[in-house]
């Protein structure tokens, strides 16, 4: 653990907050951003969930000082930074480690980690803590072309973070990285992050990378932030139904809702009190249970090791259902669904 001492040491006393308001941006009179407000805390990781095209790296372009805002202000660290002011990128104290890495292929590891650094007699100690932090000691003198995809995403993390930024933006930081190798980078980055204590702000599509390493999750839809929250509240208390369905796997049944109760085809669930009318019950796999016999029909059977994904047809709605492993059903059996849930999440039809 001598390289997360070295990389608390580095950087834990820079972390700084990144407030964002009323923030907008267009491309060629085309808006992108609309509106957007987001508050990061020193030393928190957010991530930043959308689907392609929402504004998400636009977001980060802004808060790096790549792009200038139309509307709206960025603070960081307190210091007004876009928005009736304007300071340069080199001067934010913000790293950034892109989608393809940008390692320059004509340096060593270690120059493409002295390259943000400013000259002077600590400079190459600098570079070793920051090598060593990510386990490339003994790679400084390789270059770019000789190492694996998970040592060139180390090495631009090192580069991001060897000049002590205040805040860390990360652009699908793992999205070139084979499955395998993605999993275990980014369990690794995870565990990094908390030992630094460094702000960090990345983008991804991947809702289970947004889970694992954001403290919270802003999700983001056609250049706005719809819903802001940690993971757990965020899957179980989504604020619409595409929320629901963008940050995990629903059923959905149509309801009819009066005094906390909607009636449905699994019988009478609890949903909001305030609901009223028509509404559409969102129901996560493992708020659901199988029983053999009844009127729902096994369509399809996905085995994963860990559970089991059965999809059901009950009349003429779907349902999927997450069992364990030695679940026994297979396509054709006729069985009972019951919600096993508290409350479900339901939403007016307008």
């Amino acid at each position: 653990r001598t390289h997360c001492r070295n990389s608390r040491r580095m950087t834990a006393a820079a972390a700084r907050g990144v407030t964002i308001e009323d923030l907008e941006h267009s491309y060629d009179q085309e808006p992108v951003l609309h509106g957007l407000c987001l508050n990061v805390e020193p030393g928190e990781s957010v991530a930043l969930l959308g689907p392609s095209g929402c504004g998400k790296t636009t977001l980060l372009r802004l808060i790096a000082g790549l792009e200038k805002p139309t509307v709206g202000s960025i603070h960081i660290g307190g210091e007004l930074v876009a928005g009736g002011a304007w300071v340069p990128p080199d001067r934010r104290r913000v790293g950034m480690v892109f989608q393809d890495w940008a390692l320059f292929p004509h340096l060593s590891v270690a120059n493409n980690v002295a390259y943000g650094i400013a000259k002077s007699s600590t400079r190459d100690t600098e570079v070793s803590a920051a090598l060593e932090m990510m386990n490339l000691a003994d790679l400084g003198d390789r270059m770019p072309s000789t190492l694996s995809g998970g040592q060139q995403q180390r090495v631009a993390l090192a580069r991001a973070l060897a000049p002590r930024p205040g805040v860390l933006l990360l652009d699908e930081p793992f999205s070139n990285l084979d499955t395998g190798l993605r999993t275990e980078v980014r369990t690794e980055v995870h565990r990094l992050f908390a030992d630094l204590g460094i702000t960090s702000i990345f983008v991804t599509h991947d809702q289970d990378e947004a889970f694992v390493v954001g403290d919270r999750v802003a999700v983001m839809c056609n250049g706005r932030i719809v819903q802001t929250d940690s993971p757990q509240v965020l899957y179980h208390h989504p604020v619409d139904r595409w929320t629901a369905e963008f940050v995990g796997t629903i059923s959905v049944l149509v309801g009819d809702a009066r005094s906390g109760m909607a009636q449905c085809s699994l019988g009478s669930l609890a949903v909001a009190p305030q609901l009223h009318g028509p509404v559409e019950v969102v129901l996560r796999p493992e708020q659901l249970s199988l029983e053999p016999g009844g009127d729902a029909t096994v369509q399809l059977v996905e085995y994963y090791g860990h559970d089991t994904m059965i999809f059901v047809s009950l009349g003429d709605e779907q349902l999927r259902v997450r069992c364990g492993p030695a679940a026994p059903y297979v396509r054709g059996d006729h069985v009972r669904v019951t919600f096993t849930g508290e409350v479900a999440s339901a939403f007016e039809i307008s």
